[in-house]
């Protein structure tokens, strides 16, 4: 998302520790979840913990979802992409790269090669997640044809 802190420290405030969920167990008992494109052209595995909800209301990830974007974290090397047919990268900016679909459009990733960690834009996450929201970023760059109303922590940029 544009513009996310410096690294590691804002992602692993929000990582919780162990699953979040028993569904999150595969049958060894290591966490593992899945998720994917709309089409199904693009799917991943993730290995590791998976960092709260975080919304974030920049122009960019509003212009790329149509609205504003829900998305969780997990370190690269956490994320496994089991199947590529159709995913293709987009340089949004000078330090990120945006990962969609080219066949249904989903978008799915958010990547820049300064982090650690990669952004998963949480609805394409298999069901359940057992995840949570728990903040808003770029507030001040949210459209003006809706309010929020919610109780979670708002920032007017990245915290």
């Amino acid at each position: 998302m544009e513009g996310e802190g410096d690294g590691p420290e804002g992602f692993g405030e929000h990582i919780r520790e162990g699953p979040c969920h028993p569904d999150q167990l595969n049958a060894q008992g290591k966490f593992e979840k899945t998720g994917g494109c709309l089409c199904g052209g693009v799917r991943y595995r993730v290995t590791g913990p998976l960092r709260s909800v975080v919304y974030c209301h920049c122009s960019q990830c509003r212009r790329t979802s149509g609205h504003f974007v829900a998305a969780t974290a997990v370190a690269k090397d956490a994320l496994i992409v089991v199947a590529d047919e159709g995913l293709e990268w987009f340089a949004s900016s000078e330090f990120a790269s945006r990962g969609f679909c080219n066949r249904c459009g989903s978008s799915l990733f958010w990547l820049s090669e300064a982090r650690d960690h990669v952004s998963i834009m949480a609805g394409t996450l298999d069901e359940s997640t057992g995840l949570e929201a728990v903040e808003h970023i770029y507030v001040n760059d949210k459209g003006d044809y809706y309010d929020l109303t919610d109780d979670l922590q708002k920032a007017p940029g990245h915290r």
